[in-house]
């Protein structure tokens, strides 16, 4: 498929999956649709591709939700297409983000508005790096339009129920700070440094070796909210199948022979990530 709504850029290991309707404020049609089930596919099945991080083009929005204009073309309306949407047979209505086995990590590069669709594929990711002059909100609450792809349930998991039945229920804006303050945001950064961050970010989890963290990653995405021995009966079976690759056998040399910066007797003490040395 040739991108004309969505942008699919590879940078070494990594992978940019961008709105690309900035005259639409990044908003979500029927191809755009289509065009990110063919991107996130992509991702998912490409070996040498190991995080993926998503945003928008522009300053004004990350994605404002579905394209209202195209009305009824996004959402399921035959008997059958509602019965498949409603088993789960169906990607999602603005495309995959109703998908759950992607254990790669995927970061979120928030350039602006993530209203109504575009908040739950913020929520999609694993981690939110917003521009401060970002915002986000259920705004769909105000023209009878439900969540359908995701949000309803990933937003609770990411910053508890109280705060997220506050947003669905009332369709309020935040800003970013008010994102960083419950929990929605992991970090600020100034206008236009969101895409550098993220990709601070990813480069260094792309040093890292990927078995165990995807492993992880499966582990509590598929144990979350469930009674506390399945949720480690889920934890055993992945960590049994990572602890067993190639990578961790090398793991444990460099621990053992001090081969890591981190091993090093003169290394200097410091966290990576989000938090900045």
């Amino acid at each position: 498929m040739a991108f004309t709504e969505i942008e699919y850029e590879a940078h070494g290991a990594i992978r940019i999956i961008r709105f690309n309707r900035p005259e639409k404020r990044n908003c979500i049609g029927p191809t755009t649709h289509l065009e990110l089930v063919e991107a996130w596919t992509k991702f998912r099945d490409d070996p040498s591709a190991l995080v993926a991080i998503i945003t928008g083009t522009g300053e004004k929005a990350f994605c404002a939700g579905g394209d209202l204009e195209a009305g009824f073309d996004l959402v399921p309306t035959s008997p059958s297409e509602i019965a498949a949407h409603n088993r789960g047979e169906r990607p999602g209505v603005l495309g995959p983000s109703r998908w759950t086995d992607i254990y790669k990590p995927v970061i979120a590069a928030v350039n602006g508005a993530a209203y109504a669709g575009g908040l739950e594929w913020a929520c999609f990711a694993d981690m939110r790096i917003a521009e401060e002059h970002a915002s986000f909100g259920v705004t769909c609450r105000r023209w009878n339009i439900g969540l359908a792809d995701g949000g309803s349930q990933r937003l609770p998991r990411i910053v508890g129920m109280g705060r997220a039945m506050e947003l669905i229920l009332t369709g309020k804006v935040i800003t970013a700070a008010e994102a960083l303050a419950i929990g929605l945001a992991n970090e600020v950064v100034p206008t236009g440094h969101s895409l550098m961050r993220a990709m601070e970010l990813a480069q260094f989890l792309c040093t890292l070796p990927q078995p165990a963290m995807r492993a992880d990653k499966e582990a509590a995405v598929r144990g979350y909210g469930l009674p506390l021995a399945e949720g480690l009966r889920i934890e055993a079976q992945c960590f049994n199948h990572s602890i067993h690759q190639p990578e961790t056998r090398e793991g444990l040399r460099r621990f053992l022979e001090r081969d890591h910066p981190d091993r090093r007797r003169d290394a200097p003490v410091k966290t990576p990530g989000l938090v900045r040395d």
